[in-house]
């Protein structure tokens, strides 16, 4: 019976010897796959931490609002990630990325994902899946609107800000993102921007300038007499912790616009971002908490969280090519730019609620110019057309849009209700029910 068994089992391996040879010959081996399934391992890891900076922007806003308001800037945020997430896939991100196109314009359509158990052979080898590329991307348009979110806070009706989120996320990002991202006119010119200090924080930071122009300040913010009047906000330690999250999500945000984890030299310059990326957090962070106690004798919390952001907006435009000490003046740069703008805006009477417009379009546009000084292929020139095409097609929009909903449904509420706070009058409840009222 052994015997039989062994000679049956012998008989077996050779008529099936062709066969297996055959599909070994036919499979890939992991040279072949291998910077697919790490690459597509990358996106789908960067956007998980990506997309927990959508709960750092939620508790950054609602430590900085006051606590009649903070039931309405959750709502906002959820609300908004959600929207965009709908957006990107009807039309966004195929509008971003058209493939050929004239380099200014396109209108994409739905996003269509591989197919289930998608084989090897009718996979794009060379580079990632269609659903971890898209998931990836869309995480970035959603932190674009949590910008405009944040510098808006306190006076502006629900359903108008989330119309404008609308276009913004399904149509005024993605076509600006096609002029870099998606192979443009910007991108053919030269225009560097490895992961987005002016493509998505710069583009955040015009549409909430614009929308804070049109919207005007909080009552009380500005005494007739040019006083400014701090409106302190709610939490800091809510704020404290937004800021750590957004912190840790940068991490996924610069490092994985990397794209590629397949070979060694991918995976180390994956690390070197992170190096980077933390060390201008950090000189950013510090930078606010000297130059606060050296300009007002005392730190200022607020400022050095800012200090922090503005650091990591700073080396988002080239956190790759810098040494660790480059990184730490180019985020210290973005920490002093925090600290000075922030007061030049109340003397233009200009309501920026978290300090966005300072951290994400002044240090955004400061990181697009720093790029010349750490990569070679970058000019000056250059870099600034990107900056001011970018704010000019952006603001000019956002103000149109702005100033359309105004004069058609309104959107700012009532002096009343503005006092009252908008979680009870927009929303009909609130964040916190014993101690609501200041």
């Amino acid at each position: 019976m052994k015997r039989f068994t062994l000679k049956g089992l012998a008989a077996a391996a050779l008529i099936a010897a062709p066969q297996m040879a055959l599909a070994q010959d036919a499979a890939p081996g992991f040279d072949e796959i291998g910077p697919y399934i790490m690459t597509t391992l990358l996106f789908c890891m960067a956007g998980f931490l990506v997309f927990f900076m959508a709960a750092g922007f939620a508790m950054l806003e609602g430590g900085l609002v006051r606590s009649k308001n903070v039931t309405m800037q959750m709502t906002k945020n959820i609300a908004l990630y959600s929207i965009a997430a709908i957006m990107y896939w009807m039309i966004g991100f195929n509008t971003m990325y058209p493939g050929d196109f004239n380099g200014f314009f396109a209108i994409g359509g739905p996003t269509v994902l591989d197919p289930v158990g998608v084989a090897a052979a009718d996979a794009a080898l060379d580079y990632a899946s269609v659903g971890s590329d898209f998931f990836f991307q869309l995480v970035f348009v959603a932190a674009t609107a949590s910008i405009v979110s944040g510098a808006l806070a306190e006076r502006i009706k629900l359903w108008p800000f989330l119309i404008f989120v609308v276009l913004l996320t399904g149509v005024m990002y993605p076509i600006s993102g096609s002029w870099q991202w998606g192979g443009g006119w910007l991108s053919e010119a030269g225009f560097s921007d490895f992961a987005g200090s002016t493509v998505v924080h710069s583009v955040g930071g015009w549409a909430a300038l614009a929308g804070a122009i049109v919207l005007g300040p909080r009552l009380g913010k500005y005494g007739k007499d040019g006083k400014v009047n701090p409106i302190p906000g709610s939490n800091l330690a809510l704020a404290t912790l937004g800021t750590f999250i957004l912190w840790l999500g940068w991490f996924g945000f610069n490092g994985g616009s990397q794209l590629a984890m397949g070979t060694v030299g991918d995976v180390s310059d994956v690390s070197r971002i992170f190096a980077n990326t933390n060390m201008a957090a950090a000189a950013g962070a510090v930078t606010a908490l000297i130059l606060t106690q050296v300009m007002y004798k005392k730190p200022d919390l607020t400022m050095v969280l800012n200090g922090a952001l503005a650091g990591l907006v700073s080396i988002t435009a080239e956190p790759l090519a810098p040494t660790l000490f480059g990184a730490l003046w180019i985020g210290a740069v973005g920490g002093i730019i925090v600290v000075l703008t922030v007061p030049m805006l109340d003397k233009f009477k200009i309501d920026d609620v978290v300090g966005a417009i300072p951290v994400h379009l002044f240090a955004g546009i400061w990181g697009t110019i720093a790029v010349v000084f750490y990569n070679s292929d970058a000019n000056l020139m250059t870099q600034l057309t990107g900056i001011i095409a970018y704010g000019v097609f952006t603001f000019v929009a956002s103000l149109v849009v702005w100033f359309i909903l105004k004069a058609v449904i309104g959107i700012r509420v009532g002096e009343e209700e503005e006092i009252s706070g908008l979680d009870m009058t927009e929303l009909g409840m609130e964040a916190y029910p014993e101690f609501s009222k200041g």
